[in-house]
């Protein structure tokens, strides 16, 4: 029996993988974070499976779930909100089935920095302007950052940086970021993407605290933070440009 780790996208329940779909229908037991996966996706399960929401216990309750259902024979649906490489805590659950010596494997999803922007209508890497892009959090409550992944520190590249689990320290970000970015650089806050109650905010790194604060938005949010988010004026993309050399592809004889 396997365990099947799922990206459950960012919210919108069609944003899931048709992979992540046909293994939730497969899967007897689901486990799933019920403050943030969407309770449409638990339709695909199948009839009489047992649904159990992760949201209020700890790591070991959720992993004593797991094994039980393998020894049971079970295969298990462990759903994730967006994309389980990013901020999932998948990696402890996945050191103790190693551990157990219990199979699973991994479906990606859809991560929430790339719902924010689709939303957003913007490529995070536009030539010329910016082509990193910063995964990170902040410390407040949450596991402290290692050393060297403080955002004075990451922020001294100036590169596209998106923030997660951090709205709630939006002035202390602003604070951080505005000596390497200024305080002109674009700002984007998306709570909720691809929900329908999703809350879409521009500004700069002088004004989005505010902005933030007047919507009430606490929690289910990424900040965008980068001159990607209003570039207008760049070269375009070597990829589809006249002087690229391209090789001249000739037809087998099959083909004609």
């Amino acid at each position: 029996m396997t365990i099947r780790f799922i990206g459950a996208g960012p919210g919108a329940a069609d944003l899931i993988t048709v992979r992540g779909q046909r293994a939730i229908a497969a899967s007897p037991v689901c486990l799933y974070a019920g403050s943030l996966v969407p309770e449409e996706l638990l339709r695909d399960c199948p009839p009489g499976a047992r649904l159990v929401d992760t949201a209020n216990m700890t790591l070991e309750g959720i992993v004593a779930e797991m094994l039980a259902a393998h020894q049971a024979g079970h295969d298990v649906a462990r759903l994730h909100s967006g994309d389980p490489s990013v901020f999932s805590a998948m990696a402890e659950q996945m050191r103790r089935l190693d551990a157990a010596a219990v199979p699973y494997e991994v479906i990606p999803g859809v991560p929430a920095f790339a719902a924010a922007a689709a939303s957003l209508k913007r490529e995070l890497t536009v030539p010329g302007v910016g082509q990193t892009i910063t995964l990170t959090r902040t410390s407040a409550r949450a596991t402290p950052m290692p050393d060297g992944e403080d955002l004075d520190t990451l922020g001294r590249s100036r590169a596209t940086m998106v923030l997660h689990l951090a709205v709630q320290r939006v002035e202390a970000v602003v604070e951080e970021l505005v000596p390497n970015y200024g305080a002109d650089c674009p700002v984007a806050v998306v709570a909720r993407a691809s929900r329908d109650d999703e809350v879409v905010l521009r500004g700069t790194l002088a004004d989005i605290a505010g902005q933030v604060r007047a919507a009430g938005i606490l929690r289910t949010a990424v900040i965008v933070v980068g001159r990607v988010l209003t570039a207008s004026e760049f070269p375009d993309s070597h990829l589809y440009s006249d002087a690229r050399c391209r090789p001249v592809l000739s037809r087998s004889s099959s083909d004609e």
